[in-house]
This record gives structure tokens, C-alpha cells and sequence, in this order.
């Protein structure tokens, strides 16, 4: 069996962690699946929107700790002299100018809560519960929750929840902002997927310009972003979308987006 699933279903490329008899935790193999998987669809101009769920009633319970014991895991057999992870999960989910969203239909602890935290939408299930259990296990958010979280929550609320390790409901993730929906656990992917094609029905080369754009203004002062976003517009509107988009507002019809 899989351990990975990877689905398209028109413009969207739907990756499905599926270990559900481990509650879908991430093993040695899975990560390079995983990278892989989001590279082939970020590259694909028929992709717009990339949906990230999981199998069974989890999302993901983080790495296999089964990997730690049997010697395959992080960590395990002295300090590597390099990291490189240009590769690796979180980077390239960060990098990756198509929209994520994640259908958090279960727990999400770990690793699993940074790759949900790492996707641009979440809408987690009402019986969700986000983890954030790393000072606990005597670790910390090694995958990009030490960036995401303050970014997310302000500095104080992100202090909160990282250094105390708690778990929260869907309920109180949404209070604070982590998710954008909470909906009943046999709807989440239905909503996800539909929230999916929504933006997919957008100019794809517009809306991954303004993710792009969105991720640059992070790091950067108001004029430069600026500057950036004008550097950005003169390809688009010289695009046959573009033009697309004008004629349909005139015409009163649904646009038809190419991509180009």
C-alpha cells in the first residue's frame, strides 16, 4: 500500500498521507514522497490549487517515532556534519507558488501541525486537535512552526502555545486564528475541495503572483513590495488571461482562465 496518495481531480492536485494505521505519521520514506509530490504539482501549469488531508481519523501524529527505535530517524547515530533541506517538506511547501490548503480532518501533532500551519488554508474537522507538544518530547517546532507561529499569533500568543505545549480544539484554533473553518469532520474535504475550486477558478498566474507576493512582504518594507508587485503586474497584464478577465467583466459570463 501507498503510503502516499496523490489525486488530481480537474485543477487540483490532491495529496493524501495514508498511514491511518499509525495515524498517518510521517516515516523516513514519506518525506521525499512528499517533497516530491508538491514539486510535481507547484510545477504543473494545469494545477491551481493543491489539497493536503490525511487518511482515516488522523491528519498526521508527526514523524514515526518507530523510526527513532529502530535507528532510521532523526537524530539517531551521532550529529550529521550537514543539513540540507533544501528538500525537505516545509521548505518546498513554503516555496510553492500554487495555493495550499489542508484538510485537517483529524489530529494534527508534530511535524503534522507544522505542515497544516505550512499550507496558505486550513479547515479542520470539529473534532480536530492541534498539538503542539514539542517542549514536551524535548524538542522544539523543527519544522517551521518557530517561523509560522509568530507570523500566525503575534509573539506573546505564539510564546503561549510553544513553550507550554498544548494541545487545542478545532474550536479554539479557530479563536485564535490557526484555522480558517471549523465544519463537521464528514464535510471537511468537501469544503476544502470546494474552497479549492474556487480559487482554481481563478487566473491561475494571478493568484500564485499574489501568494508570491504576499510571501516576499514578510521580509520586506513597504516599498520594495511595492516595487515588487509592479514588476509583477506588467507580465499579467499583457497575459491572455488578462484580456480574458477584461472580456468576460464586460460580457457577463464566467471568465475561462488558460494559464498564459
Amino acid at each position: 500500500m501507498s503510503e502516499l496518495l496523490v489525486d488530481r481531480i480537474g485543477h487540483i492536485a490532491k495529496i493524501t498521507l495514508n498511514r491511518p494505521d499509525r495515524m498517518n505519521a510521517i516515516s523516513t520514506g514519506m518525506l521525499a514522497a512528499f517533497s516530491e509530490a508538491i514539486v510535481e504539482a507547484d510545477r504543473d501549469r494545469d494545477v491551481r490549487a493543491i489539497v493536503i488531508t490525511g487518511a482515516g481519523r488522523g491528519f498526521c501524529a508527526g514523524l514515526d517515532l518507530k523510526d527513532q527505535s529502530s535507528g532510521q530517524g532523526l537524530g539517531v547515530g551521532g550529529a550529521p556534519t550537514k543539513f540540507d533541506l533544501r528538500d525537505a517538506p516545509p521548505m518546498v511547501l513554503h516555496q510553492a507558488d500554487t495555493p495550499t490548503l489542508c484538510a485537517l480532518n483529524g489530529g494534527a501533532a508534530g511535524y503534522g501541525l507544522d505542515l497544516a500551519l505550512g499550507c496558505d488554508i486550513r479547515i479542520a474537522a470539529d473534532g480536530a486537535k492541534l498539538s503542539a507538544a514539542f517542549t514536551k518530547r524535548g524538542v522544539l517546532p523543527e519544522s517551521g512552526g518557530t517561523w509560522l507561529l509568530p507570523r500566525l499569533l503575534g509573539w506573546a500568543k505564539a510564546s503561549e502555545l510553544a513553550f507550554t505545549g498544548r494541545t487545542l480544539t478545532a474550536e479554539q484554533a479557530l479563536e485564535l486564528g490557526l484555522v480558517n473553518r471549523v465544519v463537521p469532520t464528514d464535510l471537511v474535504l468537501k469544503e476544502t475541495m470546494a474552497m479549492a475550486e474556487e480559487i482554481a477558478g481563478n487566473a491561475p498566474l494571478a493568484v500564485q503572483a499574489t501568494k508570491r507576493m504576499m510571501r516576499l512582504a514578510m521580509d520586506e518594507t513597504f516599498e520594495a513590495n511595492v516595487h515588487h508587485v509592479f514588476l509583477q503586474l506588467l507580465p499579467l497584464v499583457r497575459s491572455k488571461d488578462f484580456q480574458e478577465g477584461m472580456n468576460s467583466f464586460l460580457e457577463k459570463r464566467p471568465p475561462k482562465f488558460e494559464g498564459r
